[in-house]
């Protein structure tokens, strides 16, 4: 393991992790209508599912069988729903909305720290296993990097939007987004250092655990969102966007 190649995962761990400041910037400066905010969210949602389902858990039951695998996926959505009823109750519910469902400062203190808890929680477990798909010298997986980064841009578009809408300013968004993109990276040049060498049931435990946390994710966090604008085009869009990632990682 060398010192270049954690900085290729760290670096792809950033490059998926800045399409929410990206789509902070576009929310911020631009007035996207929030049908299509909740198509592209919808359309996130199928890509991640995709990245899940093929990527991750397929990855795990063939590193360590159906046991580890199946804790894994069970423990990461326990803790990403526990952690994630904590930050609701301190006003972090709504993080992805693009609405006026956030509540400002002033209607609930502590909110701010909150939501950005709850953008940090929702992106660790992405990055860590990016950084781990380039153990062994292999290439850093397509389909996972594009899933986190079609999703990352929609959620920092609707997010921001929302944010402003709560009154928080827009260096607020916008550190908040940098800060966690540059988390991104750490997490996923983490993900590679302190893994690596880690055995194939240890190895499928952790991969499945951050598919378990992703997957509870898009249930509670992207497709309420997307629901709520684009409503009977939202399984069409998902299944779109399942398809997509699909064929990139099977192309």
């Amino acid at each position: 393991m060398g010192m270049a190649d954690a900085l290729v995962a760290g670096g792809w761990g950033l490059f998926a992790g800045a399409a929410l400041l990206v789509g902070a910037v576009v929310g911020a400066f631009f007035s996207v209508p929030a049908r299509w905010v909740a198509l592209i969210m919808a359309f996130g949602s199928g890509v991640l599912i995709s990245a899940v389902s093929f990527d991750l858990v397929a990855e795990a039951h063939e590193q360590g069988g159906l046991a580890p695998t199946a804790a894994g996926a069970v423990a990461g959505a326990t803790l990403y729903s526990l952690a994630n009823v904590a930050l609701a109750r301190r006003g972090a519910r709504h993080r992805k909305r693009s609405g006026g469902q956030q509540p400002s400062e002033r209607e609930q203190p502590g909110s701010g720290s909150a939501i950005a808890v709850g953008a940090l929680l929702d992106g660790v477990p992405e990055s860590v296993v990016i950084g781990t798909s380039l153990f062994g010298g292999g290439s850093v997986g397509t389909a996972t990097v594009a899933a986190v980064f079609l999703s990352n841009l929609p959620e920092g578009l609707a997010s921001a939007t929302g944010m402003q809408r709560a009154g928080r300013s827009r260096a607020y968004v916008f550190t908040l987004w940098s800060a966690i993109a540059a988390v991104s990276g750490l997490a996923a040049l983490a993900g590679y250092t302190l893994l690596d060498g880690a055995s194939g049931t240890t190895m499928a435990a952790i991969t499945a655990l951050a598919a378990g946390a992703i997957l509870a994710m898009i249930a509670d966090t992207m497709i309420p969102e997307a629901f709520e604008q684009a409503h009977l085009l939202t399984g069409f869009t998902t299944v779109l966007g399942f398809l997509t990632a699909f064929v990139l990682s099977h192309g």
